[in-house]
């Protein structure tokens, strides 16, 4: 039995809790940030391969009391890292801590890559190298005001990184973010689902993940790949029975539109890629204009935030019409809007049924649900 700890978008720590459990994990502490729990390799390689929420999955390989830096030094000397991975794989130290009175985390840092590479030099002679832009093992160091924990990242590559060859495009909604939003609201295969301001696909693609049940990291490689205790067999069992799972791909109800057509452009390139795009129906449509693609369902949406001015000036004539364009077309549909703007929940005249912190990134936002139900419009501050 293992110790891990998966990192996870802030406010989807409950949902990444679920997926653990599936996944064969025990001993599941939910924190800040993600969930600790121990398990066995196949429950660590299942969590990497299944998470639609996690970022990452870290390996807990050292953890102890500190005061100052060279205990943290001979916390990672005492690791056998010559066992967990060959002096031939390059890597690079990360670290995060939260109140830790020791001054330069850079040196730490430091301290702990000489640690690994000593022990490498004293039990074979040679040390490993350092690669701060790609390496093939990531060692996380994590402090708290007393202690210490060292992990080694059996990810590589943050998961919400499905494998697929996206549109090249910076999307401001990670997947993991998309995935939890998705579950947060309840939609469930079959539910007709709108996005409509899709921008570049990422709802879209994730629900069309799920509807098919598909692996998210069926099309990917893992940090676990570089460990020497790698379990190749294991592994290819739960390819093969991930493989089976996966449904044919078929036209479902999920809907996609923006008025930007680049954008819907972009979106029908990911779904592509993905061989997708059949399964999502696309089309260039104003929100404000559009009418819903059925009777009732679930719309997500993920709207500017007002950051910059001319997009503050914008919103603030946009909302008061989408609440409207809400109100007169789409009753019966459970609408979710996830936004770090304050602006949104006052001006867009509508009660919020629900508000569910959730954090993109480091940007603190709230996943507003509206509930839309006929009859006249009855502005309410939000």
């Amino acid at each position: 039995m293992e110790h891990f700890f998966a990192t996870c978008p802030r406010g989807l720590e409950a949902q990444l809790a679920g997926e653990l459990d599936m996944a064969g994990a025990v001993r599941i502490e939910a924190v800040a940030g993600g969930v600790g729990f121990a398990g066995s390799w196949e429950s660590c390689y299942r969590a990497n391969l299944w998470s639609r929420i996690a970022t990452r999955i870290l390996w807990r390989v050292a953890h102890g009391p500190y005061q100052r830096e060279e205990d943290i030094y001979r916390l990672a000397h005492d690791v056998p890292w010559h066992k967990r991975f060959a002096v031939r794989r390059t890597l690079r130290v990360y670290m995060t801590a939260i109140r830790s009175p020791l001054r330069s985390l850079d040196f730490i840092t430091l301290r702990i890559k000489d640690a690994v590479c000593d022990r490498f030099r004293a039990e074979t002679g040679e040390r490993p190298s350092v690669d701060t832009a790609e390496p093939n093992v990531r060692i996380h160091a994590f402090l708290s005001d007393r202690e210490a924990t060292l992990y080694l990242d059996t990810s590589g590559e943050p998961l919400y990184k499905r494998g697929f060859k996206y549109a090249s495009v910076e999307a401001p909604l990670k997947e993991n973010l998309a995935a939890g939003i998705l579950m947060l609201a309840g939609w469930q295969p079959g539910t007709p689902l709108l996005d409509p301001m899709c921008g570049s696909g990422t709802f879209l693609l994730e629900a069309a993940l799920i509807a098919h049940d598909i692996a998210p990291g069926l099309a990917r490689k893992f940090g676990f790949f570089r460990l020497d205790n790698f379990d190749a067999a294991l592994w290819q069992k739960l390819l093969t029975e991930a493989e089976a799972r996966k449904q044919p791909f078929v036209a479902q109800p999920i809907f996609g539109s923006d008025i930007s057509q680049d954008q819907v452009e972009r979106a029908r390139q990911n779904l592509a890629a993905a061989g997708m795009h059949e399964c999502v129906r696309l089309e260039r449509a104003d929100l404000l204009q559009r009418s819903p693609p059925a009777a009732d369902g679930v719309l997500v949406a993920n709207p500017p935030y007002g950051i910059r001015l001319e997009e503050q000036e914008w919103l603030a004539a946009f909302y008061p019409r989408l609440g409207d364009a809400l109100k007169q077309r789409f009753a019966g549909w459970r609408c979710y809007f996830i936004s770090a703007d304050p602006q949104l929940p006052k001006q867009i005249g509508l009660k919020a049924s629900r508000r569910t912190p959730l954090f993109n990134g480091a940007l603190e936002c709230r996943l507003l649900e509206y509930r839309i139900i006929a009859g006249p419009m009855r502005r309410k501050a939000g």
